[in-house]
């Protein structure tokens, strides 16, 4: 693939009081992801210095004022928006910081103008801390809800957890437990299992298989403990199946991950958020991979935080940020085809 090919996509370091910036340089000190997308970051030289520094690596940045303007023939060198923005040295490492989270999200909104402009294909993002971004003044529960405001978008969206071929996603996300239990309805299981299926499609699935979870124990056991699985949910999947989505359930959420890993589906869409969480996190949590499904601009970011405990050790892998970019120039690649062909 020529450079001229590859996909641009904005490269943020998330949260400088996490493991952000440590992984963020060294992804970029070595080129690795040069084969699958040109890379240009967008926030704060000091962040990127500090991030080397913690890491152990050497970066050749080059400031520019916008990612339209980057010179791609020019090997070896980092091309940086640098905002200037955020200094480290106010903000100590591991510490929910409401200054930090609000630069975080002043950076992420940055990307996303270079984004609607056409400057750049898709955004990625290191990790970051919703608490901080909140206390910063981002007054939304999670990023892809502060995302869908800034890019005006009002239709049905949803993350999705992307681990060793499986996609999962969920009906409902980040509310509280009896919140998700009035957001499962006809319409929202309908929703998931479309946006599910449309956005493995783009990621190259032709035909995804779907497996639906149950919500109560042992899929109600017929009754015994609820019937939301005998009138909501089974009616549901059935409608879906007779519109030709390759669905089927719902089946018990602590067995239907089992299914799913051994290969019998490529995603499971779960009814809330832990149901997936928990069983992606623990087949492989430094490797899972979010994407912000649905919305106008591809979004991907490690499924893991901010690892406060290990910051600035220089041991915080980069596996997840490796994949969630190769991810986004997948998704962005797939869309641009999608908008020659139309």
């Amino acid at each position: 693939m020529s450079i001229e090919s590859r996909p641009i996509i904005a490269v943020t370091a998330g949260d400088c009081t996490g493991i952000g910036p440590e992984q963020t340089a060294r992804v970029l000190s070595d080129g690795r992801l040069s084969d699958a997308a040109r890379l240009v970051v967008v926030g704060d030289r000091r962040v990127l210095e500090l991030g080397a520094g913690q890491a152990g690596v050497s970066l050749s940045l080059v400031s520019y004022e916008r990612p339209a303007a980057v010179d791609w023939n020019r090997t070896g060198e980092v091309p940086l928006v640098d905002l200037g923005n955020t200094n480290p040295e106010f903000y100590p490492p591991g510490v929910v910081s409401a200054r930090s989270g609000f630069a975080t999200g002043e950076t992420l909104s940055r990307a996303i103008d270079f984004a609607m402009a056409g400057e750049v294909d898709a955004i990625s993002f290191a990790p970051l801390n919703k608490r901080a971004m909140y206390n910063g003044g981002w007054k939304f529960p999670d990023e892809h809800k502060m995302f869908a405001h800034i890019l005006g978008h009002t239709r049905y969206f949803s993350e999705m957890n992307v681990l060793d071929g499986q996609w999962m996603s969920r009906v409902t996300s980040h509310v509280s437990l009896r919140q998700a239990l009035d957001q499962i309805t006809e319409q929202s299981i309908s929703d998931a299992i479309v946006l599910a299926t449309e956005t493995m499609r783009k990621a190259g699935i032709d035909r995804p298989r779907l497996a639906v979870a149950a919500l109560n124990p042992h899929a109600g056991e017929n009754g015994l403990f609820g019937r939301e699985e005998i009138d909501l949910i089974r009616p549901v999947v059935e409608k879906m199946a007779a519109r030709g989505y390759d669905c089927a359930g719902p089946f018990p959420s602590d067995t239907v991950y089992i299914k799913a890993f051994a290969g019998e589906f490529d995603s499971v869409v779960a009814m809330y958020h832990d149901q997936g969480q928990i069983a992606t996190k623990l087949r492989g949590f430094n490797r899972g991979v979010t994407v912000t499904a649905g919305l106008d601009v591809v979004f991907t970011t490690p499924a893991h935080g901010t690892a406060f405990d290990i910051v600035g050790k220089g041991i915080a892998s980069t596996g997840a940020l490796e994949a969630a970019i190769r991810l986004a120039a997948k998704l962005a690649g797939a869309r641009s085809a999608e908008t020659a062909a139309a």
